[in-house]
């Protein structure tokens, strides 16, 4: 006796119907937050996994059509970033991708990818060395054929303050005038202790810690140059946030602090200084933030390269 299969079950595809109180083009349609690993490339050349939030997007310009294919984007998602490690090319064909299986219904997509970069980092004196996390953001966008990439970046740093450090200094010569006023010709071993009490070093400069946040435009042909550029802000700043510390690496990073007094204005020119220097950056946004010890609000200063229709300042 033959067994006649059953014919497939057809299910209903709501998001196809065409619904006249439905109608209307949106800007927009897709998810956020979507829980996904992502292959990076490190500086060895060598990939390595980090786990991920998404955000995938298209535009829904078919005025008559009710919905998206979100389960689409979802797998193409799935596809490409867990075979193939993020670069400007990768994300291109993603997008690519997007538009392909909503033909009819798009003509834009968009993606954004945030995860954490993972860099191992040596302590300044000792032989000890621990683990950043750097925060990054990719967004990547297609629309006629033209592609567009931005790199989004945050790198933390200690900031002391140049005023007072000058305060302080007064401070510490005011004290310094009165203990040996008086008393005759110096004896270097009095100074030397003088110098190593509390009582003669009275007043120090307030530091805090400090965040770099950078939204850049990248030149087509290149690749994404995360870590380098983590390194260039942080070589740019010279006083980058510690991992493994030591005695002997908070004594480094005190000296480093105290010959590397800077404002919020200072940090800025610094990284945009670099940032001009960069053939591979073509337009760029960066805000360096000081969160002050001082007062309760913070010290802010923002830089952009002004080109015409490129970032504003706000």
């Amino acid at each position: 006796m033959s067994m006649t299969p059953e014919p497939q079950r057809l299910l209903p595809d709501i998001a196809s119907e065409v619904q006249a109180g439905h109608a209307g083009a949106l800007d927009g349609v897709g998810m956020q937050r979507i829980q996904m690993p992502v292959l990076l490339l490190g500086a060895d050349g060598h990939a390595q996994r980090a786990s991920a939030r998404v955000d995938a997007f298209v535009n829904l310009a078919r005025e008559d059509a009710r919905g998206i294919h979100m389960s689409r984007l979802y797998l193409h998602l799935d596809r490409h970033l867990s075979a193939e490690p993020l670069t400007p090319a990768s994300l291109r064909r993603l997008l690519r991708d997007f538009l392909e299986s909503h033909a009819g219904l798009a003509d834009r997509a968009w993606v954004r990818v945030r995860y954490e970069h993972l860099v191992r980092r040596a302590a300044l004196a000792s032989a000890h060395s621990g683990w950043r996390a750097y925060p990054v953001e990719l967004r990547a966008s297609l629309q006629g054929g033209e592609f567009a990439l931005e790199l989004g970046l945050e790198v933390q740093y200690s900031s002391t303050c140049p005023a007072s450090a000058a305060l302080a200094r007064q401070l510490i010569q005011d004290r310094f005038a009165a203990d040996f006023d008086g008393r005759g010709p110096l004896q270097r071993d009095a100074v030397l202790a003088w110098l190593g009490r509390s009582s003669g070093i009275v007043a120090t400069p307030h530091s805090q810690r400090s965040a770099a946040t950078l939204r850049l435009r990248l030149v087509p042909g290149f690749e994404l140059p995360v870590e380098d550029l983590i390194d260039r802000v942080e070589r740019a700043l010279q006083t980058p946030v510690q991992t493994a510390v030591k005695r002997e690496d908070e004594q480094a990073f005190a000296l480093a602090n105290g010959q590397n007094l800077m404002f919020c204005e200072d940090a800025a020119r610094r990284i945009r200084r670099m940032l001009d220097a960069d053939e591979r950056i073509a337009d760029y946004w960066l805000r360096a933030e000081h969160y002050e010890s001082l007062h309760p609000h913070d010290a802010v200063a923002i830089a952009t390269k002004g080109i015409p229709g490129g970032y504003a300042t706000s």
